[in-house]
């Protein structure tokens, strides 16, 4: 009779987390960044169906890399949770820390579980304030951990790569232009630092706006406002830009 194969819990856990991981660095990388009057979120993303950013209630936005039909499930689950939480509480009882344990827990249990392999996802659930001190970003790894972050995050591909150049150029106070620019600036860098261009046609761009006066504050930026955002050169055409129409999050998206 053989000896059964054995594979101590450390090698096993850890042999789960490089799959995760492996399989999260394949996708394409994003950033999430706080500017002076909200968050921006700013991904390469061809697509125009598949989307990386998504509101999930009034001041909560979401962000994932890695395996779409796997953050897609967690995303209509927070949906879900928000919108029981809202109406049976209030609305203001529906948070972004409160979500992100919700996610932790799941992706924990997940990741843990030997009967299934773990999810192949990196997720930001964001909130933005009435102020730029009340502006809440969680990074929610494979694992479940959450991470607290503030100004800028990157998750998917080189993801520490841009991390470190967000870190080194990040302000508070940067105007919506600003912080475009240096979002796209992270994305190009390629692995072995030499940058390349992205058009605007490629980019999938949303915000958090505290100024917005609807009680929703998620927007999708894209077409000709992307174009000038990224172009703008100062103020003025920054607030132009600012200050053009720009459709709403669909409904059915949730």
């Amino acid at each position: 009779m053989s000896t059964p194969f054995y594979v101590s819990p450390q090698q096993a856990m850890a042999d789960r987390a490089e799959y995760a991981r492996k399989g999260i660095a394949r996708g394409r990388s994003l950033v999430v960044l706080q500017y002076a009057d909200g968050i921006v979120f700013v991904g390469e993303n061809p697509s125009r169906a598949l989307h990386k950013f998504s509101e999930i209630y009034d001041r909560i936005g979401f962000a994932a890399a890695g395996k779409y039909n796997e953050y897609e499930n967690l995303r209509i689950g927070g949906v879900r949770y928000a919108d029981l939480r809202g109406y049976t509480y209030d609305r203001d009882d529906v948070t972004a820390r409160g979500l992100a344990n919700v996610y932790a827990q799941t992706l924990g249990t997940i990741f843990s579980s030997a009967g299934e392999k773990p999810y192949e996802v990196e997720l930001v659930v964001a909130e933005v304030g009435e102020t730029p001190e009340g502006d809440q970003i969680y990074r929610l790894p494979h694992d479940g951990s959450i991470v607290d972050e503030h100004g800028s995050v990157a998750v998917g591909g080189n993801a520490e790569q841009i991390s470190t150049f967000l870190d080194q150029r990040h302000q508070d106070g940067m105007t919506l232009s600003e912080a475009l620019k240096l979002a796209v600036q992270g994305l190009s860098r390629d692995t072995n630092g030499s940058e390349r261009e992205i058009p605007a046609e490629r980019l999938e761009v949303a915000v958090l706006d505290r100024t917005r006066p609807q009680q929703r504050k998620f927007k999708r930026i894209a077409g000709r406002q992307l174009s000038r955002l990224l172009t703008a050169e100062g103020a003025a055409a920054t607030t132009e830009a600012e200050s053009d129409a720009v459709s709403d999050e669909s409904s059915s998206d949730d």
